[in-house]
């Protein structure tokens, strides 16, 4: 059976789906039996939290997939981001009043499925644009399809390994160990 709608995803393609799977599924496991309270509270002197960590990763990997889709202007120009544009980014990193545990798991599943669909039928993984104007950027460089997907799999794992540690910090369980 052959579906059309979907260009054939190659072993690169499986491989970038299969790491980042892995990692999502590590992100999210640390939030297992969790209340929203509990969710939204930090255990180390940092801000972060589990709920935090989840959306900030939602943001990161919608953000990215908009910048394969568009190029650099769906990001913005970070150089000419204002102390309120700071602060707003930083809500990415709470659970804010209202938000449930539910909530940002949903709006995360939502994310992954996107990026998945985009991964499974993006013509060239090879196609690049110019990175946003930021500071911990180089200037003039670009990112491939495929550079973009790596850095994606790779902050959702960095996020992971911050979740366990929040996580035992908080109860004693324990994600990846």
């Amino acid at each position: 059976m052959t579906n059309t709608t979907h260009v054939m995803t190659t072993n690169e393609r499986a491989d970038l789906l299969e790491a980042l799977a892995k990692q999502r599924h590590f992100l999210r496991f640390t939030t297992r039996d969790l209340t929203d309270e509990q969710a939204g509270r930090r255990t180390t002197v940092s801000e972060l939290c589990l709920g935090g960590l989840i959306k900030h990763v939602t943001s990161v990997e919608r953000n990215w997939v908009r910048f394969i889709q568009e190029g650099p202007s769906s990001m913005g120009d970070f150089t000419a981001m204002t102390e309120d544009d700071w602060a707003r980014r930083a809500d990415e990193f709470r659970m804010l009043p209202g938000e449930t545990l539910a909530g940002v798991l949903a709006a995360y599943a939502e994310t992954a499925d996107r990026t998945d669909e985009l991964v499974a039928t993006l013509p060239d993984l090879d196609a690049a644009h110019p990175l946003p104007k930021a500071p911990w950027f180089e200037a003039g460089a670009q990112w491939s399809a495929r550079r973009v997907l790596l850095h994606i799999v790779a902050e959702t794992a960095q996020h992971a390994g911050h979740a366990d540690i929040v996580r035992e910090a908080l109860d004693g369980a324990k994600s990846m160990g």
